[in-house]
């Protein structure tokens, strides 16, 4: 009987061991303990050139942090890196300016950036004719 007792005991203390390790993990993931739910977010700043890993500025009533961040070296500069748009396919050429357009509707806007609703791109229309002989 004492045995079962004993062993007992030593299964409750270490469930009560794991149970306080796992409280203790949970509260070292916490970002920084800020308690401001409010933050506003500058856009992310390459630390050379205009593309590559860099930083972003929050700031939320007196407090202020800095996140790394990256801007892909292919992001379209006239719309933000923090601003995802969903384009449709391309239009056709036109023979009066020989360039090609389409158009993207805003799918997210990260850190509260201000993006514009719909965007339009245009790009030099090919000068390559494309022909359909395979097969035939």
């Amino acid at each position: 009987m004492q045995v079962r007792g004993l062993l007992l005991l030593l299964a409750l203390i270490l469930v009560a061991a794991a149970a306080e390790a796992g409280k203790n993990k949970k509260e070292k993931t916490k970002k920084d303990g800020s308690k401001c739910e409010d933050w506003h977010w500058g856009p992310c700043v390459p630390n050379s050139k205009d593309c590559g890993l860099g930083y972003r500025e929050g700031t939320c009533k007196d407090e202020s942090k800095k996140l790394k961040c990256k801007i892909p070296c292919n992001w379209k500069k006239k719309f933000g890196a923090d601003c995802k748009y969903k384009f449709e396919s391309w239009g056709g050429c036109s023979a009066q300016t020989g360039l090609k357009t389409r158009s993207g509707i805003l799918k997210k806007a990260l850190y509260n950036a201000q993006c514009e609703e719909t965007v339009y791109v245009t790009k030099p229309c090919s000068s390559k004719i494309k022909s359909k002989s395979k097969g035939q």
